[in-house]
């Protein structure tokens, strides 16, 4: 009887797509920033040492690692999702630089205040 009460029990977390794990507040895999944009037009290694000369339209961003973590996925209104790998002199705190592939680009982004998405935080 045991054996059949455990087998439902799984059959039913199984069929219904839930785990104990999976019941987890979702929103625990990301967070909300409100930061400062800028933007940046780079050629060269980021400080993960991702070559921009081979990607330069990536979606990158540079960020402060005390406030975003390197590695993150970000979303940026205006940008889409971008990777924070990243750092920068004058970036400290809660401040981001995002990459474009050509300097109109960066200039016409100019500077923004907003609220992005950090996954994985």
């Amino acid at each position: 009887m045991k054996k059949i009460v455990t087998v439902l029990f799984i059959l039913i977390f199984v069929v219904s797509g839930l785990t104990p794990d999976s019941t987890a507040d979702a929103s625990s895999h990301y967070k909300y920033v409100n930061v400062s944009s800028t933007a940046y037009c780079e050629k060269g290694r980021t400080a993960t040492g991702y070559n921009l000369a081979k990607h330069p339209n990536a979606k990158v961003i540079a960020v402060d690692p005390r406030v975003i973590p390197l590695g993150s996925k970000v979303y940026i209104p205006g940008y889409g999702t971008a990777v924070a790998r990243d750092t920068g002199g004058a970036i400290k705190g809660k401040i981001i630089d995002v990459h474009f592939g050509s300097r109109h680009k960066a200039i016409v982004w100019g500077r923004k205040h907003m609220k992005i998405k950090v996954y994985h935080y």
